[in-house]
């Protein structure tokens, strides 16, 4: 998991998790850049209809509550920490 939350690119996934993640940032960090070609991708990766519809709810809604945290201003919880955190202090860290 750590390989993943750290940095993704370089976890050595296959390819449609690969694919999943590189729907999962654009979603995320530019969703108004998405089109058809992005679920096009995901289908030749194999995700019919209904993975899609469920991956898309999933990344959409922890956009949401951590817009929603940051917004107001939610303290994490003690056990968690931010991924750049994470990334820093290196495998085993987590």
């Amino acid at each position: 998991m750590h390989r993943i939350t750290s940095n993704w690119r370089l976890a050595g996934l296959d390819a449609a998790n690969e694919a999943l993640c590189v729907y999962a940032e654009k979603l995320t960090k530019t969703p108004d850049a998405m089109s058809p070609y992005d679920l096009a991708v995901l289908r030749q990766h194999g995700f019919d209809d209904r993975a899609i519809h469920d991956a898309t709810q999933v990344i959409s809604y922890f956009n949401y509550i951590n817009r929603v945290a940051d917004a107001l201003g939610v303290e994490t919880e003690t056990f968690v920490r931010p991924w750049e955190k994470q990334a820093e202090a290196g495998p085993g860290h987590e």
